[in-house]
């Protein structure tokens, strides 16, 4: 049984409690939120082994680094996953040296949601949310699609994905920049 999306005002809370240093919270903020990191991680890396050790070392960085979360830049899941997303490439860069990693803006991933969720209002917003991600998805150029889900959904590099597409590098690098500005411009309206 997955776990449904935790809400964002708890982990929000949780990650507020970490940052003044209560392990409780941290503990509950890491039941909260495992499942959809590792998911993640385990995506990106396509590896256990590698998943798991990412996936501690961003709680690390989540103790660390709790109190720079700002709820006004984006959902406290969000945040959690960037985390993780950048510590799945900082692992890749390390074990994979030969591969070129992507250099990004300061842009959020993609949030995992869970199927399972039980809560009415919950599957209401997941599925509006999905409805309106895959609406903005529709109004991309086939290539920024394409470059998006490969970057976001399978993990691929610039340069994995520069080899998948048979494109320039710096073509590619310019289709996931404007894919993710023009998803972003359309999932704030």
């Amino acid at each position: 049984m997955t776990r449904a999306e935790p809400a964002a005002e708890t982990l929000e809370q949780l990650l507020r409690a970490t940052a003044a240093g209560d392990a409780q919270s941290f503990r509950r903020l890491y039941e909260a939120s495992s499942s959809h990191l590792f998911g993640l991680l385990l995506r990106m890396l396509k590896r256990r082994d590698w998943a798991e050790e990412a996936l501690q070392d961003c709680y690390i960085k989540i103790w660390q680094k709790a109190d720079t979360y700002a709820p006004d830049k984006g959902q406290p899941l969000t945040w959690l996953m960037t985390v993780a997303r950048y510590r799945a490439l900082d692992l890749l860069r390390i074990k994979r040296p030969e591969v070129e990693m992507p250099e990004e803006e300061d842009l959020p991933p993609m949030s995992l949601a869970d199927s399972a969720a039980e809560d009415p209002l919950m599957k209401a917003a997941e599925r509006e949310g999905i409805r309106r991600l895959q609406e903005c998805m529709g109004g991309l150029g086939p290539e920024q699609r394409r470059s998006v889900l490969l970057a976001y959904y399978e993990g691929y590099t610039h340069q994995e994905m520069a080899g998948v597409m048979k494109a320039p590098l710096g073509t590619v690098k310019s289709w996931v920049r404007r894919g993710l500005m023009q998803l972003r411009e359309c999932m704030e309206k």
